[in-house]
């Protein structure tokens, strides 16, 4: 039953990264969605590491397969939801996953985007710390945004309730 219950939510959740992408800034042929990191940090905090890496994923998939996203996401995203959602297991506190998140995206996976956009989109301008700036951008926001969202639930006990239902 736990496992339907994380997967329902895990598909809200990526609907709701995949429609958020609807509103992006387009830098250096990222298109960088703050939606998608506010997801993941929700996702990393109430669903663990591997749903949020997953939920990031076929979130970047249908992103892609919609035109919405760029090959990018699959780095960006899946980085930062992975570190996030294991820091956070490692200790459990809001903050640790927001920094999981913006380090993971911001820096990381901002990095390894560095030789799909090389090789696989031809970006003669890429180089390793190319996409750092706009990835930080849109993970600081994405982070700042679920900082409230999350903040919210915790205060109405919200949040406690979905990680106990969830076990």
């Amino acid at each position: 039953m736990q496992n339907t219950k994380k997967l329902t939510l895990s598909g809200v959740l990526t609907a709701i990264a995949v429609v958020g992408s609807l509103f992006y800034v387009q830098v250096f042929g990222a298109k960088c969605s703050p939606v998608q990191h506010m997801v993941n940090v929700i996702a990393a905090v109430v669903l663990g590491p591997w749903y949020a890496v997953g939920m990031a994923f076929v979130a970047s998939l249908l992103r892609n397969l919609l035109g919405l996203g760029s090959i990018l996401a699959f780095t960006g995203s899946t980085i930062g939801a992975l570190l996030c959602g294991l820091l956070y297991k490692a200790c459990p506190k809001l903050p640790v996953a927001y920094i999981g998140e913006v380090f993971g995206t911001g820096i990381l996976g901002a990095m390894a985007s560095y030789p799909l956009a090389a090789w696989l989109m031809n970006n003669k301008d890429a180089a390793l710390f190319t996409f750092v700036p706009s990835f930080m951008l849109s993970t600081a926001v994405g982070a700042f945004i679920s900082v409230l969202v999350l903040s919210s639930l915790k205060r109405t006990n919200i949040l406690n309730q979905l990680e106990v239902s969830l076990r």
